[in-house]
């Protein structure tokens, strides 16, 4: 690998979906809408939660928080995707992929503790009703929220600074949709074994010390309802929406970060990102408000609200 020539990059090729060459444009279609439907159902629910008093809640505070981390999360991948096939232009800046690396990782790192703040919250509603509004107030609750984004900030400026600081070979070509991490160190003209061992390090800790907190909130949860007599499914349906969306966030995360390096990317690959990318923002709105009458009867109010103030 030193024997490789590198020189100094201004730019990289996103290769994307380049094999389906005759489906771009119904790539493009399809994914525009997918998108669209994203942000308008993450915005429907933080408009619910910001225009109603019934959702005035930690429960909703988080789930609006949540929101807007799936807003800006799906925005930090899919507007590029949906240029590239639209206008065929795959190139990015150097710059540009290094931001767009950077917010990335940010978001993802956010969202492992964000769900994880969650599944606490959910642990003190059931297992401690009573000093519910106690435990979670809004200091504790703002603590939690910005603990996560700094988690996330502190990571991703690790991993995006080891990256960027990697010198890179006359082949500037990203085997990928978006600058992810794995794809842009297999471009270095140098061993990137101390890039790798402390990106697995960090990912593990990320996603298995996040996973773990949440694993152990839902133990406590669980064994709480069993010994429940009474609006037992009542418990168990205010929990089961968020754990959908942690087997879709955590077991894609975890087969695309906790695992061996591998120099080929793979079309699999692929599918799985555009999962934890695209298709888990996606169905988060769905999920939350399809399952739960206060949110659909909330929408519905902030709905109706801004059709009396325009009229």
């Amino acid at each position: 690998m030193n024997g490789r020539n590198y020189t100094i990059i201004t730019e990289f090729i996103l290769v994307g979906f380049s094999e389906f060459k005759d489906l771009q444009l119904v790539l493009f279609i399809m994914l525009l809408l997918m998108y669209i439907i994203t942000l308008v159902g993450n915005l429907s629910i933080m408009l619910a939660y910001t225009l109603t008093t019934i959702l005035n809640t930690p429960m909703y505070f988080f789930l609006s928080n949540f929101s807007f981390l799936e807003i800006c999360y799906v925005t930090s991948t899919v507007p590029k995707l949906l240029s590239n096939l639209l206008v065929g232009d795959k190139t990015i800046s150097f710059y540009s992929c290094a931001l767009q690396m950077y917010c990335f990782l940010l978001l993802a790192s956010t969202e492992c503790y964000m769900l994880a703040a969650m599944a606490y919250d959910r642990y003190v509603a059931i297992c401690h009703p009573l000093l519910y509004s106690t435990i979670m107030s809004n200091k504790v609750c703002i603590q939690l929220i910005g603990g996560s984004w700094l988690i996330g900030a502190v990571n991703s400026l690790i991993h995006t600074t080891l990256t960027f600081k990697l010198p890179f070979c006359n082949d500037h070509t990203i085997n990928h949709f978006f600058c992810e991490l794995q794809p842009v160190l297999k471009l270095a003209c140098k061993d990137t074994w101390m890039n790798e061992t402390v990106g697995f390090i960090l990912a593990a800790g990320i996603i298995f010390g996040s996973l773990i907190l949440t694993v152990i909130s839902y133990t406590l949860i669980i064994s709480s309802i069993l010994n429940i007599h009474y609006r037992r499914n009542k418990a168990f349906s205010t929990c089961s929406s968020h754990f959908m969306v942690i087997t879709i966030f955590f077991g894609s995360g975890i087969f695309m970060y906790i695992r061996p390096n591998t120099r080929t990317a793979t079309y699999q690959e692929k599918l799985i990102s555009l999962m934890y990318t695209i298709i888990a923002p996606l169905l988060n709105p769905f999920i939350y408000s399809l399952r739960n009458n206060e949110v659909k009867r909330a929408i519905r109010h902030s709905f109706s609200y801004n059709r009396s103030h325009k009229n």
